[in-house]
């Protein structure tokens, strides 16, 4: 019985803390898009590790940290950033409890979008390890999709398969 019961307050502590991570890494993704919003650069990227990598929609964009500064500085400057508000979001962990990784989908100016990233915890804060971006496409409009996308897709293939 003892054990039955200390089984029992394991699994409603252990839930309660995933809980409360939980919500501590919808608030770092929910202020992060805010902070792109809001046009603040530099808390746009401090939610992010210094080693951090965002793949954007184009398969061009596949940028370490510097670099997507770099891309994104100008946008930040001229007050035109993006606006991305999520709709769904699944969180996972690691059984350390120290790596999450989530999928989202978001409302933004290119409709819906999926995000889908990892964030590892640094002392007691979510920082952004990794996110992925991309446009969904309902799968009865995908032959028009890529109609649009293979004169330009192709010329990337060819030159990525002579690398």
């Amino acid at each position: 019985m003892k054990k039955t019961i200390l089984l029992l307050l394991f699994v409603t502590v252990f839930a309660n803390a995933q809980k409360a991570e939980k919500e501590k890494i919808n608030k770092t993704l929910n202020d992060w898009h805010k902070a792109a919003a809001d046009v603040k650069f530099e808390d746009y990227f401090n939610a992010m590790t210094e080693d951090a990598i965002f793949i954007g929609t184009d398969a061009t964009e596949n940028w370490v940290k510097p670099d997507f500064q770099t891309w994104a500085q100008p946008f930040f400057k001229s007050g035109r950033t993006w606006n991305f508000t999520a709709l769904e979001r699944h969180i996972f962990f690691d059984k350390t409890g120290n790596v999450a990784w989530f999928d989202e989908l978001l409302n933004t100016q290119m409709k819906i979008c999926r995000g889908s990233g990892v964030l590892i915890k640094v002392g007691k804060e979510w920082k952004i390890q990794q996110y992925v971006l991309s446009m969904t496409v309902p799968n009865d409009e995908v032959d028009a999709v890529i109609k649009i996308k293979a004169p330009i897709e192709d010329a990337l293939i060819a030159k990525l398969q002579k690398k």
